[in-house]
């Protein structure tokens, strides 16, 4: 299929924005929680934000496919495809913390090309596609330099689902071996790295619309999201974000315990 990766690129900044900015009508207000039948919870405002972003994506690229936390998926046979997550961290919405996002992530012949991590409620939009850089608020930004995770700021999102999933052992060792350690988590974290605010974020579990936008954000950025064997995917239900010089002592650790 023939794209314009740029044009495509701005209107998947607008399409979040508009998704994004939506949350904002519910964020810190009274509003129903409901249980999905993984027992996580979903709101009105992630399920009419996707309608919203799904909408526009319907009316500028008709044919495009589309998949969805909320509302599933459509065209799937397309060779484009936008993931999409109307509320990366609806349990820190819920609770009135400003650190979820809006997710856009867009493959070509199922191939990341275009990522953004948008937070409405801070006012942060970052941004990228494949060739053109990483950008916060318009801004070219890139991952910061570590000599080790001696020195090395660590983000999850809780401290429990490493257990859980049998990544325990590695995640008390990476606590034990980085400077600091804070549960700014979600696809929030991801985009501390990439902007040059943290060094390292672990998800040990990770959805599809999760994950779609942040292996392009972190390589325009100068760093890399990969899998805990080191495969640079948004495939593997798991994943984490640094510089590309911290990556080997990362895989150190987790080859050590897995």
């Amino acid at each position: 299929m023939n794209f314009d990766l740029d044009s495509l690129h701005r209107a998947a900044v607008d399409i979040a924005r508009k998704g994004g900015e939506h949350t904002l009508k519910y964020f810190q207000q009274p509003v129903d929680v409901e249980r999905k039948s993984d027992d996580s919870p979903v709101t009105i405002a992630d399920r009419e934000s996707e309608f919203i972003m799904r909408e526009a994506i319907e009316t500028q690229f008709p044919g495009h496919g589309i998949i969805g936390e909320e509302h599933g998926s459509a065209n799937e046979s397309s060779d484009i495809q936008w993931i999409l997550d109307p509320i990366d961290g609806t349990k820190s919405f819920i609770h009135g913390i400003p650190l979820y996002t809006t997710l856009i992530g867009v493959l070509v012949d199922n191939d990341p090309v275009i990522g953004v991590i948008y937070a409405p409620a801070m006012n942060e939009m970052c941004e990228a596609a494949r060739g053109m850089g990483c950008r916060l608020n318009g801004e070219p930004c890139k991952v910061r330099r570590c000599t080790g995770l001696a020195e090395a700021s660590f983000l999850s999102t809780d401290v429990t689902t490493a257990s859980s999933t049998g990544y325990g052992k590695a995640f008390e060792a990476l606590i034990e071996k980085t400077r600091l350690h804070r549960t700014w988590g979600d696809a929030y974290g991801h985009m501390m790295v990439a902007t040059g605010r943290a060094d390292l974020m672990f998800d040990p579990e990770l959805n599809i619309w999760d994950a779609a936008p942040l292996l392009t954000v972190l390589q325009e950025a100068g760093g890399v999201f990969c899998d805990t064997s080191g495969k640079e995917t948004i495939q593997s239900g798991n994943g984490f974000s640094c510089s590309r010089e911290l990556m080997p002592e990362v895989l150190e650790v987790f080859r050590a315990f897995l």
